[in-house]
């Protein structure tokens, strides 16, 4: 196990790697606005505009500005300065980390506490109306793109926008720590919306996976020994069936964790998504490039979790 998990460890510093190059290479290769022009100011003279560029290091080759960032990042942990904002970028990272980290982990419990109960029940009560109902839901809630359930979920439940006013709005988000009621409120919105299709994939996962694990072997061998059916679903077929809804949980959270960009962008939440989105349109290079890897390491991270994980729930899997 400690080998595979240093093996895995490598591999995720190599995908690391190769994430920052190709972020390098696409920000050069991509029509997009001159962050030097920017960051001097719209009546800037090209003069001006020429001493920006070489104070920020545009000027020199992609391949030995490359370098230095990944010099800077090995060894002092450093992910540079905003071109924009001139505010380190580990510091703004990690100041919005909170927010995004509020936002997937109430968006995880929401989906898991009703895909999983929503997929059993409806491979127990197959092809039964209840089944079909809420297969259909779930049909709707993933076609349904995020952006748009959020400005749905605003107009009719925002306090300042909605029809029935009942949770904070767009740009309504505080701190847990500051206001734990208004943190709740601004959130509980958010979360729904981010959670539905979500809850919806994992629903209909978790229903195809279990339909398909009650007809194994090893079901009717533990209904031949006299297991109630209620042990023979959730003790054995249920663990089987959970198997690859951990690989999808653990690419979901790790995507969530770096960023739900559409979600923190259509509630103005100030995360980690809706900086990416800020930087992306400012072409502010170092930051796009922290965002991305923070996101990249998420995602390996909950990988290397999601494969530890296999050994305790399939006695099959073996390191």
């Amino acid at each position: 196990m400690v080998r595979y998990v240093f093996r895995r460890v490598i591999w995720g510093a190599l995908m690391l790697l190769v994430v920052s190059a190709l972020t390098f290479v696409i920000f050069y290769l991509l029509p997009s606005g001159d962050p030097a022009a920017i960051r001097a100011g719209r009546y800037a003279t090209p003069a001006r505009i020429a001493q920006v560029r070489h104070q920020l290091g545009l000027d020199r080759p992609i391949y030995y500005q490359y370098w230095l960032y990944m010099k800077a990042l090995v060894w002092h942990f450093d992910f540079g300065t905003s071109f924009k904002t001139n505010l380190p970028v580990r510091d703004t990272i990690f100041t919005r980390l909170p927010v995004t980290f509020s936002v997937a982990s109430g968006a995880v419990v929401i989906w898991i506490l009703i895909g999983i109960p929503v997929g059993v029940i409806s491979a127990i009560k197959r092809r039964s109306l209840l089944d079909r109902m809420t297969m259909g839901a779930s049909l709707v809630a993933i076609s349904a793109p995020v952006y748009w359930l959020g400005l749905i979920a605003l107009f009719l439940f925002s306090k300042d926008l909605g029809i029935i006013k009942l949770f904070g709005g767009s740009g309504s988000y505080v701190p847990l720590f500051q206001d734990p009621a208004g943190w709740f409120s601004s959130l509980i919105l958010p979360w729904f919306v981010l959670a539905a299709a979500f809850a919806a994939f994992y629903a209909r996962m978790v229903r195809g996976n279990l339909i398909e694990t009650m007809n194994e072997d090893f079901i009717r061998t533990a209904r031949a020994k006299g297991l109630s059916e209620r042990r023979v679903i959730f003790r054995h077929g249920l663990r089987a069936a959970l198997t690859p809804v951990v690989t999808m949980a653990g690419l979901d959270i790790g995507t969530l964790l770096g960023g739900a960009v559409l979600t923190e962008t259509v509630f103005n939440i100030p995360g980690i998504g809706r900086l990416a989105y800020d930087s992306i349109v400012g072409s502010d290079l170092p930051m796009i490039q922290g965002t991305v890897l923070f996101g990249a390491f998420f995602i390996i991270v909950a990988n290397l979790i999601v494969d530890v994980i296999y050994a305790f729930l399939d006695p099959r899997v073996r390191y």
